[in-house]
C-alpha cells in the first residue's frame, strides 16, 4: 500500500516538474520577443508560435539547409537583415545569440506580411512563405486565394506547409489567450 502511495506522490512530482520546466522554457525569450515585436510591429504571440514551431525553444539548433537558432533562419535572409540594419562585419553565426536571431526572424516576417497588405489575415501567406518560399507561395495564391487567407489556406499544395502554417495559426492564438507574454 505504501508502495503505491510513493509511486503517485513520485508521479505526481515528475509531472508537476515537467510542467515547470515546460512554461518556463516557453518563457525564457518574451523579453527578446516583446523588444522585436516592438521594432517591426509583429504581435509578440506571433513570433512566439513561430519560435515554437521551428526550433520548440532550443536557441542552438541547425537545420538541414542551413538554418539557424530559434527562428530557423537562412544565410541569405540573415544577410538581407543585416544590410536592412546597417549591421557592420556581420556574421552568419552572430544569429547563434537568441535576441539576434529573434530580430532577425521577425524582421523577416515583416519583410513576407508586408507583401500580402491587399488581403484579409497576411500571416497565412506568409508563413507559407517563411516555410516553402516565395515561388510556392505565389503558386497556392490565385484566384479567391488571391485575398482569402481561408481559401489559402485550402490550396497549399505541400502538406507539411499547410501543417506548418495551421500549427503556428493555433499556437498563436494559444499564446493570445495566456495572461501575456512575461518580460523577466
Amino acid at each position: 500500500m505504501w508502495f503505491w502511495i510513493l509511486v503517485v506522490l513520485l508521479s505526481m512530482d515528475g509531472i508537476t516538474g515537467w510542467w515547470w520546466w515546460r512554461g518556463r522554457r516557453e518563457h525564457r525569450y518574451d523579453r527578446e520577443i516583446i523588444v522585436a515585436a516592438r521594432r517591426y510591429g509583429i504581435e509578440a504571440a506571433l513570433i512566439k508560435a513561430v519560435i515554437w514551431r521551428e526550433s520548440s525553444f532550443e536557441s542552438n539548433v541547425r537545420g538541414s539547409s542551413g538554418e539557424l537558432g530559434l527562428m530557423q533562419i537562412r544565410p541569405a535572409a540573415a544577410q538581407e537583415w543585416a544590410q536592412s540594419e546597417r549591421i557592420r562585419n556581420f556574421s552568419f553565426e552572430h544569429l547563434q545569440h537568441p535576441q539576434s536571431n529573434i530580430l532577425a526572424g521577425t524582421w523577416y516576417l515583416w519583410k513576407l506580411m508586408s507583401r500580402y497588405r491587399g488581403v484579409d489575415n497576411p500571416v497565412p501567406y506568409a508563413l507559407a512563405d517563411y516555410n516553402a518560399g516565395r515561388s510556392n507561395s505565389l503558386r497556392w495564391n490565385s484566384g479567391a486565394a488571391a485575398t482569402n487567407s481561408a481559401r489559402f489556406i485550402a490550396q497549399i499544395g505541400f502538406p507539411k506547409t499547410k501543417l506548418y502554417v495551421e500549427s503556428v495559426l493555433r499556437r498563436q492564438e494559444h499564446y493570445r489567450s495566456q495572461a501575456g507574454l512575461k518580460p523577466d
